[in-house]
């Protein structure tokens, strides 16, 4: 199920962003980038539309993912 970004909470979608940027495998590279700088660029992501927000209803449990990412679990459960 797709949540669109801009019905959450400020604080739920901060949380959630935070949650996300300090997952293991979301490392950026060699350059270490801060947490507040992470969510920037994710926020933005949301923003843009290159990133989406799910919920997985088995799992009761959100991610972000790309919008390939999401159009690809789409198609793969039509």
């Amino acid at each position: 199920m797709l949540i669109p970004h801009d019905e959450l909470g400020e604080e739920t979608l901060r949380n959630l962003i935070e949650e996300f940027v300090s997952r293991e495998g979301t490392e950026y590279g060699v350059r270490e980038i801060s947490i507040s700088d992470k969510v920037r660029q994710v926020q933005a992501q949301l923003a843009n539309g290159s990133c989406v927000i799910i919920f997985d209803a088995h799992t009761e449990t959100s991610h972000i993912v790309t919008i390939e990412e999401w159009k690809r679990r789409k198609n793969a459960i039509e």
